[in-house]
C-alpha cells in the first residue's frame, strides 16, 4: 500500500488513501434527501441510487477502492471584485479534469495491476454512480462538512475526488471519524439562495450551481436575481470556509493552470469573444470554447428557442444578459462543439446581434 500511494504522489495527487467497500453509513440519509425532491430534475441520482448506497454493486467482485484529491485552488477566494463581472467557479478554470484527472487515475491503476498482477481495475472522476465523498471519508481524507463539501484538514475542500475500484484485497486507511466543523456556519450563512435546509441539507434546485448548469429553462425573477453574477457554478460556501481560508493554497499543477480566458481578470471578456465568433461567421470548427468537456457536453436546444438557433450543439448553465465592460452581452459560457459544418444564416447571426448591444 505504501508504494500506491508513492506511486499516486508520483503522478501529482496530493492525498491518497484505501477504503474498504461496504454499504455507505450514509444511505438512510440519501433516501430521504432523495425523497425530499431535493435532487432537482437530476433524476440520474435516483437511478443511481442503489449503487451509491452499495457502492459494491458498481464494480461486481471489487473490495476496496483507492481514493486520490487532486487539489485546484487557484490562490484567488474573490476572482471578480468588480461588480457585474460574470463569475465562474474555480475548477471550470483551468483544462477538463476529467481527461486530465482520468490519464493519471489509469496510470495509477496500472501501476496497482503491476504490482498486484491478478487485480482487475475500475476508474471513476466525477462520474458513475460512485459516492466519491464518503468513500473519501473513510480512506481517512477528510470529513464531509455542513456544505456537503469533502474538507482535507491540510489542504481544505477545493479538490477533485478521483477513485479506483479494485477486486484487490488492500488493507484500509482508517475512517476520518471527527467532525471539525463545529459549531462554525459560516457556509450555512453565507449561501446567497439560503440553499441549505440545515448542515449537510442542501435543496439542490435553489443551489447557485444547479441553477447555472443543471437547470433548464428561463430563470424567474427571484432565482436571476439570486443568481447575481455568476454564470458557472458558484463557490461561495467554500470560499468562507475557514479552512480553505486557513490552509488552500494554490496549485502548481501546470495541467491543471487557469486557462488565460477563464483568469479572473478575462473572465468578464468571454461572452463579448464568443458573440463576435458567431456573429462573424466563422467556421465552427475554428472555435473551441474556453468551457470543455464531458461536464459542458451534451445536446440542448435552450438557445436554439432563445436564440432562433434551432439543432446546434449548444448547452449552457445559464444564459442570461450580463454587464460585460461596457457591452451588455449575451454569455453562452459553456458552449462546446458546434458541428463543423454548422452555418448561421444572416437572421440567426443578427439575432444574435440583436441580443448583444452596445
Amino acid at each position: 500500500m505504501i508504494e500506491i500511494k508513492r506511486r499516486a504522489a508520483a503522478l501529482g495527487f496530493a492525498a491518497t488513501g484505501v477504503a474498504r467497500l461496504d454499504p455507505n453509513p450514509h444511505a438512510a440519509e440519501l433516501d430521504r434527501w432523495l425523497a425530499d425532491g431535493h435532487a432537482g430534475t437530476m433524476t440520474y441520482l435516483h437511478r443511481q441510487a442503489e449503487q451509491r448506497k452499495d457502492p459494491r454493486l458498481v464494480m461486481p467482485g471489487a473490495k476496496t477502492a483507492i481514493v486520490t484529491l487532486t487539489n485546484y485552488f487557484h490562490g484567488d477566494r474573490n476572482p471578480n471584485p468588480e461588480p457585474r463581472v460574470p463569475r465562474v467557479a474555480q475548477y471550470a478554470w483551468s483544462s477538463d479534469y476529467h481527461e486530465v484527472l482520468g490519464k493519471r487515475l489509469e496510470q495509477l491503476a496500472a501501476a496497482i495491476r503491476e504490482l498486484i498482477p491478478a487485480a482487475t481495475t475500475r476508474c471513476y472522476i466525477d462520474a458513475g454512480p460512485v459516492p466519491e465523498r464518503e468513500l473519501a471519508q473513510l480512506a481517512g481524507l477528510g470529513w464531509i462538512g455542513k456544505n456537503m463539501m469533502l474538507i482535507h484538514p491540510e489542504i481544505g475542500s477545493f479538490t477533485f475526488i478521483g477513485v479506483i475500484l479494485t477486486d484487490a484485497d488492500l488493507e484500509p486507511d482508517l475512517p476520518f471519524e471527527a467532525d471539525r466543523c463545529g459549531t462554525c456556519r459560516r457556509c450555512l450563512d453565507a449561501c446567497p439562495t439560503q440553499a441549505f435546509v440545515g448542515p449537510r441539507d442542501l435543496d439542490a434546485r435553489a443551489c447557485i450551481s444547479y441553477l447555472t448548469i443543471e437547470h433548464r429553462g428561463e430563470f424567474t425573477a427571484t432565482q436571476s436575481e439570486q443568481v447575481g453574477d455568476w454564470v458557472f457554478g458558484c463557490d461561495v460556501c467554500q470560499d468562507v470556509c475557514p479552512w480553505n481560508v486557513s490552509f488552500a493554497g494554490a496549485t502548481h499543477d501546470p495541467e491543471l493552470a487557469p486557462h488565460p480566458q477563464r483568469r479572473p481578470e478575462r473572465q468578464g471578456c468571454v461572452s463579448e469573444s464568443l458573440r463576435l465568433n458567431v456573429s462573424e461567421g466563422k467556421p465552427r470548427g475554428s472555435f473551441r470554447s474556453p468551457f470543455q468537456g464531458p461536464v459542458y457536453s451534451g445536446n440542448s436546444s435552450s438557445v436554439g428557442r432563445r436564440s432562433g438557433i434551432q439543432g446546434s450543439r449548444i448547452r449552457v448553465g445559464s444564459l442570461a444578459r450580463r454587464r460585460c465592460g461596457r457591452r451588455r452581452c449575451l454569455n453562452l459560457w459553456s458552449l462546446i462543439r458546434l458541428p463543423a459544418r454548422f452555418n448561421l444564416s444572416a437572421q440567426q447571426r443578427a439575432v444574435l446581434d440583436r441580443q448583444s448591444v452596445r
